[in-house]
């Protein structure tokens, strides 16, 4: 690109970034190309035999295509039945492990408006995982849309993590590699939060369900979009492809849909206490499609109001048909 075209596009806002982009008649492929060089004021040099990272598959083969639910107002208690049900967490945290946990941490605000992962479920897990299953490190991190220490801060998850054992950690630039999706569209050389994904040997996603104004819901599959960095936003072009390629890229070792309390609307910061219903409900599974297609329930959705799991479901990730298993 010449330093002409480079020029045009640096320095503009969203607004007038997306204006110009529909006005050109660009694909989303193009606008992703285009993001990239937004991305900072100062473009990088283009780097020769430049490395892309793979993210590791954390998903034990053995155990696919599980899911539990357990019922109850107290979180405690219904995460440690679900996951006893699945056979407990040491079928899943094995000795010496170093676990990730990614819980939804994306937005300043405090637990009680259900933005964010619940605190004290964060801490649970992290205390099985040591106790239980043995591991020998748990990270907790996330990279939020709003600055990060106040994420940790304010949604409560940062103490309760670290209070529990856990090694808490802040996104940081050399934190991001770039990466690519195998037959993928729009993960084409994006820059990934790979840093605690190369220490782990286990991954764990912890969310709440809740309603979301671009893809209809957030749970499960939604939460690994705080692992893309750079103008992660020009992917709402396409939010479902996203969402379906993230699942595409990422295979936990488990997820943890929290449905205690679910934000009906407004999402997905909410913002209101009426936003929110007591459906008092845990999700755990290692199948991600399953968890969110049981999930949209309790939101009074069907799978076919949201696209991208029948797009992840075709993709093998996982099924939408959730009863059998």
């Amino acid at each position: 690109m010449t330093e002409n075209k480079k020029s045009r596009y640096i320095g503009i806002s969203r607004r007038q970034f997306i204006s110009q982009a529909v006005k050109a008649g660009l694909s989303i492929t193009a606008a992703v190309a285009i993001a990239k060089i937004m991305y900072t004021n100062n473009p990088p040099a283009i780097e020769e035999d430049k490395k892309l990272v793979t993210v590791p598959d954390f998903s034990i083969p053995q155990l696919k295509g599980k899911l539990s639910i357990a019922k109850g107002p107290d979180r405690i208690q219904t995460v440690q039945q679900a996951i006893d049900k699945l056979g407990g967490i040491e079928k899943f945290v094995q000795k010496g492990d170093v676990v990730l946990i990614k819980p939804n941490i994306a937005f300043a605000t405090p637990a009680s408006l259900g933005a964010t992962a619940n605190p004290e479920l964060v801490a649970e897990v992290v205390r099985l995982c040591y106790s239980r299953g043995g591991a020998k490190e748990v990270i907790v991190t996330d990279n939020p849309i709003n600055t990060p220490s106040s994420c940790f801060t304010i949604s409560g998850i940062g103490k309760a993590a670290s209070a529990a054992g856990a090694n808490v950690i802040m996104p940081k630039d050399s934190d991001f590699s770039n990466t690519t999706l195998a037959n993928g569209t729009l993960i084409k050389d994006w820059p990934l939060y790979y840093g605690p994904l190369a220490k782990a040997d286990k991954l764990i996603g912890i969310s709440p369900v809740k309603d979301h104004h671009r893809s209809g819901a957030s749970m499960s599959m939604k939460n690994f979009y705080g692992l893309l960095g750079g103008r992660r936003n020009i992917f709402h072009q396409d939010i479902n492809g996203i969402i379906s390629e993230l699942a595409m890229l990422v295979k936990p070792t488990l997820v943890i849909l929290d449905g205690t309390v679910v934000m009906k609307s407004n999402g997905p910061t909410g913002g209101s206490l009426s936003d929110l219903k007591r459906a008092d409900t845990m999700i755990v599974s290692t199948d991600p499609v399953a968890a969110d297609s049981f999930g949209a329930t309790l939101l009074d959705m069907k799978v076919g109001d949201l696209p991208y799991l029948t797009l992840a479901e075709n993709a093998g990730i996982g099924t939408t048909n959730y009863e059998p298993i």
